[in-house]
C-alpha cells in the first residue's frame, strides 16, 4: 500500500485550520495541525511531515521565523506559505527565505491548495530521487575508477570487479524477465550486457562486443557502462530523452567514443521496451548474429544491417520497432558463439544457431551446453548470452 502523504497545517484561526484539515483529509492526506509557531516547530521536529502549510501571522513565533527554522533544520521539507492578501509582500519575502509556494487567503477554492500540495510533493520526490541517483552514480564512478586501476594492476582481480558491474541475473521488470551469461576467452572480457529501468514505463537493455580481447577491450566496455549511465542520468535530471531513442543513443555513443581516439570500436544492439504497449524499439550497431525472437512456436531473426559504433565519425543509425507477442523469448548472442559451431554444416553457422533455438524452449544453461560453450577449457572468443522473456517461453 502506498504511503499517505503527511501534511502539517500551522494556522492560528481555528475555522480556517479545520476547513483545511477536513478538505485535505477527504483528499487522502494524513493531517497534523498546530495553532501557533512554537507548537508547529515542535510538531515538525517530532512527526517529520512531508509538507508544511504555514500562515505568516502567528502568535508568538511568527511564520517567517517558523519558515527559517524548518528550512534550516529540514531543507528538503516543502513549506507552502498560506498568506492573507494584505501581507503579500511578506509572502514574497518568505519565498526568498526558502518557501516552495504560496496560497493567498481567503482560500476560495480548496482545489488550489490541494494542487499546490501535490505539486511540491512531486518536486520533493524528484529532488530526492535525483539525489539518490546522483549518489549512486558517484559511487559507481568511484567503483569504475577502481576497476580501471585494477584492470591495469591485476587481471584476475579486474575480472572479479568487472563482473560486479554486470546487472543482477534473473531480474524482473513488470512482465519481463532478464537473464544473462558471460563466458570470457581470457581473464577480462570485451563483451558486455546491461539492463535497467529507465522510468516506470520503459526498460532499456543492450549487448555490446568490443573489438579485440583482454584488458584494452575490457577498458572500453567499462567506458561504455559509464557513458550509458550518464545518458540515463541526463534523462532523470534534465529530461534529455536520448536514452529512450535507440538510434539517437547509438549516434551519441558513436560521437563520444570517436572523440576519445581509442583505436577500438564495438558492435552493439540497444533496445527499449515499452511495458505499457508491449513494444520493442531497437537499433542494431552491426551486432551479429542478429537477435532471435521466439514466440513459442518458431524463431526468427530481427535482422538489420548498420555500421559499428565508435569506428566512423558521423555514422547515422536508424531505430525500428516491433509489437511483441504476449509470450516470447528474445535471445541475444555475441559472435564468439559462431567460433564453436562445427564446420561442414549444410546450413550456415548462424542458421545452426537459429535451429538450436527453434528446436526447443531452451534455457541459457541448456543453450550454452548444446552449443559447446560449457566444458571448454579455453574459448576462442568472448561469448555473451542475454535472454529477455515474457510469459511461458523459457530463457
Amino acid at each position: 500500500m502506498a504511503r499517505r502523504v503527511k501534511v502539517l497545517s500551522i494556522e492560528d484561526e481555528p475555522a480556517i485550520r479545520r476547513s483545511i484539515v477536513a478538505y485535505l483529509e477527504d483528499s487522502g492526506f494524513e493531517m497534523l495541525e498546530a495553532a501557533d509557531g512554537e507548537s508547529g516547530i515542535a510538531t515538525c521536529r517530532r512527526e517529520h511531515p512531508d509538507v508544511v502549510l504555514c500562515d505568516l501571522r502567528l502568535p508568538g513565533i511568527d511564520g517567517l521565523e517558523v519558515l527559517s527554522v524548518i528550512t534550516r533544520e529540514s531543507p528538503d521539507t516543502p513549506v507552502i506559505v498560506v498568506s492573507g492578501v494584505d501581507v503579500l509582500g511578506y509572502a514574497v519575502q518568505a519565498l526568498k527565505r526558502g518557501a516552495w509556494d504560496y496560497v493567498t487567503k481567503p482560500i476560495q477554492d480548496m482545489e488550489v491548495l490541494e494542487s499546490a500540495v501535490h505539486r511540491v510533493v512531486e518536486r520533493a520526490d524528484l529532488i530526492r530521487q535525483n539525489r539518490q541517483y546522483r549518489e549512486h552514480l558517484e559511487e559507481l564512478n568511484r567503483q569504475l575508477t577502481r576497476t580501471v586501476s585494477q584492470l591495469q594492476e591485476d587481471e584476475e582481480a579486474g575480472r572479479r570487479v568487472q563482473s560486479q558491474l554486470l546487472p543482477e541475473d534473473n531480474q524482473v521488470f513488470g512482465p519481463y524477465v532478464f537473464r544473462r551469461r558471460l563466458y570470457p576467452s581470457m581473464y577480462l572480457s570485451g563483451d558486455f550486457v546491461d539492463y535497467y529501468a529507465i522510468d516506470g514505463r520503459y526498460v532499456g537493455f543492450y549487448m555490446a562486443d568490443v573489438s579485440g580481447h583482454g584488458a584494452a577491450s575490457a577498458f572500453v566496455a567499462v567506458m561504455l557502462k559509464i557513458l550509458m549511465d550518464q545518458y540515463r542520468w541526463a534523462y532523470r535530471s534534465d529530461g534529455d530523452e536520448t536514452i529512450l531513442q535507440p538510434a539517437a543513443t547509438l549516434e551519441r555513443l558513436n560521437r563520444d567514443l570517436c572523440q576519445e581516439h581509442l583505436d577500438k570500436y564495438l558492435t552493439m544492439f540497444y533496445g527499449v521496451l515499452d511495458q505499457k504497449e508491449n513494444v520493442l524499439f531497437w537499433c542494431n550497431g552491426a551486432q551479429f548474429p542478429y537477435p532471435i525472437l521466439h514466440d513459442g512456436r518458431e524463431a526468427r531473426w530481427l535482422s538489420f544491417r548498420s555500421r559499428p559504433v565508435g569506428l566512423f565519425e558521423g555514422s547515422e543509425f536508424r531505430s525500428r520497432h516491433i509489437d511483441l507477442p504476449q509470450e516470447f523469448l528474445l535471445l541475444l548472442v555475441s559472435d564468439g558463439i559462431l567460433e564453436l559451431l562445427p564446420r561442414g554444416l549444410s546450413e550456415s553457422k548462424s542458421g545452426a544457431l537459429l535451429a538450436a533455438v527453434t528446436e526447443s524452449r531452451i534455457t541459457l544453461e541448456g543453450l550454452a551446453a548444446k552449443l559447446g560453450v560449457k566444458g571448454q577449457r579455453e574459448l576462442p572468443d568472448d561469448i555473451a548470452l542475454l535472454a529477455v522473456t515474457r510469459g511461458g517461453v523459457h530463457g
